[in-house]
């Protein structure tokens, strides 16, 4: 397959972070998180990014994530989207979003 053809399989989209709270069954810290993406609705995520956010700071923050990649159950929670972030100097998880306001739900390309 063709490089951009492998891109246009995986669906990026834009979302806002409603809900953050402590997932306490996760084997890492990690946060559960409910994401809107617009019409698309409030999809769930399970994002282990304890090291450089509070669950109060992730609220209201638009993210990029993986939304078709299909739920995995993480410590009895199931989480459906792939929140997308990078490591930092120190290994720590940096998440992407877009640099200014966009409309939720907004696909990537």
């Amino acid at each position: 397959m063709d490089p951009l053809g492998a891109f246009e399989i995986l669906e990026i989209r834009i979302g806002r972070i409603v809900k953050a709270e402590s997932h306490e069954r996760a084997r890492t810290p990690a946060y559960r998180l409910w994401v809107d993406f617009g019409s698309s609705g409030i999809r769930t995520s399970s994002a282990q990014l304890t090291d450089l956010y509070s669950a109060e700071a992730l609220v209201g923050r638009q993210i990029v994530a993986a939304v078709n990649l299909g739920p995995r159950r993480i410590g009895g929670f199931v989480s459906d989207v792939l929140v997308l972030g990078v490591p930092d100097e120190a290994g720590r998880v940096v998440l992407l979003g877009p640099e200014r306001e966009v409309p939720i739900g907004g696909k990537v390309f």
